[in-house]
C-alpha cells in the first residue's frame, strides 16, 4: 500500500511539472514573423541584386533577402541536390529547362526577366581593337566562363566559333567558374582580354570595353526567373518576383547595364 501512494505522489509530481512547464511555454514572446527567402541569382547580378534588396527592405522590412551567388551550373546542380532555395535567376534559358524537366520549380511562376550583352575587355595597356586580334602573338592569354556551366561562357563559346576562331584561341583561354572570375583575371592582369556581359564592367576602372559580339553570333541572352517548387514561402517569392519587374527595379537593372524584359 505504501509503495503504491509512493508511486501515485510521484505522478502527481511529474504532472504538476509538466503542466508549469507548458504554461511557461506559452508565456513565451512570439516569433517575430520575419520571411527569409533565399534567391539563387547568377553571379553577373551580383551588384544589382543588392541594390534592389535594399529597395525591398523599405518596402518590406518583415522580408530579409538572402541571396546566392553562384554560375548558373552550380546554383542548377545545388538546387537538383536539394540545397535551400526560394527563388532562381538564372543567365540562361539552358540551366532553367533542366529544373522544369526535373518538376523542381512552379512552371506558372517562370518568366523571362532580363537581356544583356557580351562584351571583349581587356585591361587598358593592351592594345586590342576587336575579336580578331585575339589571335596576335601579344595576347597570350584570354579568359571565358566554363561553357558547361556558365552561360556567358556557352555565349562566348558560340561566339568565338561563329568567327571561326574558337578552335585557334582554346590553347590561349583560361576557363573560370563564373564570368566575375574572369572579370577579376583582367583586373589584375593574369590574363590579357576576356569576355563577360556589359553589366560587369559597370563601375570598373582597370578594364576597357573593346567591342560588343553581334547580337547573331550567339543564342539569345535571357534571364530567367522562377519560383522553386520546394520553396516554404512560396507567396513570398511571388511577390517579390513580382518586385524584380517593376518599375524601380527596372531602374536599377537599366543602371547596371542590363535590359529589362
Amino acid at each position: 500500500m505504501k509503495r503504491n501512494i509512493i508511486v501515485c505522489v510521484l505522478l502527481l509530481m511529474a504532472l504538476l511539472v509538466g503542466g508549469c512547464s507548458k504554461s511557461e511555454s506559452s508565456n513565451q514572446p512570439m516569433e517575430s514573423g520575419k520571411i527569409t527567402l533565399t534567391v539563387a541569382a547568377a553571379a553577373s547580378l551580383q551588384d544589382a541584386a543588392k541594390e534592389i534588396k535594399e529597395l525591398y527592405a523599405g518596402k518590406h522590412p518583415e522580408v530579409e533577402i538572402t541571396y546566392n551567388f553562384a554560375s548558373s551550373g552550380t546554383l542548377q546542380k545545388q538546387i537538383e541536390e536539394g540545397a535551400p532555395a526560394d527563388l532562381f535567376i538564372s543567365a540562361g534559358k539552358k540551366q532553367m529547362d533542366a529544373l522544369a524537366e526535373k518538376d523542381l520549380i512552379v512552371t506558372e511562376s517562370r518568366r523571362d526577366l532580363l537581356g544583356n550583352k557580351l562584351v571583349l575587355i581587356a585591361a587598358r595597356d593592351v592594345a586590342l581593337e576587336d575579336f580578331d586580334g585575339l589571335t596576335s602573338p601579344s595576347i597570350k592569354r584570354i579568359s571565358m566562363g566554363t561553357p558547361e556551366t556558365v552561360p556567358a561562357g556557352k555565349y562566348a563559346q558560340e561566339t568565338l566559333t561563329s568567327m571561326q576562331l574558337y578552335d585557334r584561341l582554346l590553347p590561349k583561354i583560361v576557363f573560370a567558374k563564373d564570368v566575375r572570375a574572369v572579370l577579376n583575371y583582367v583586373e589584375t592582369g593574369n590574363v590579357e582580354a576576356g569576355i563577360v556581359y556589359m553589366s560587369d564592367t559597370y563601375g570598373v576602372d582597370d578594364i576597357v570595353v573593346i567591342t560588343t559580339a553581334p547580337e547573331e553570333s550567339h543564342s539569345p541572352i535571357v534571364y530567367p526567373v522562377a519560383i522553386v517548387k520546394g520553396s516554404q514561402n512560396q507567396s513570398a517569392a511571388q511577390a517579390f518576383s513580382e518586385f524584380l519587374s517593376s518599375s524601380e527595379a527596372a531602374a536599377v537593372f537599366t543602371k547596371y547595364g542590363f535590359d529589362p524584359l
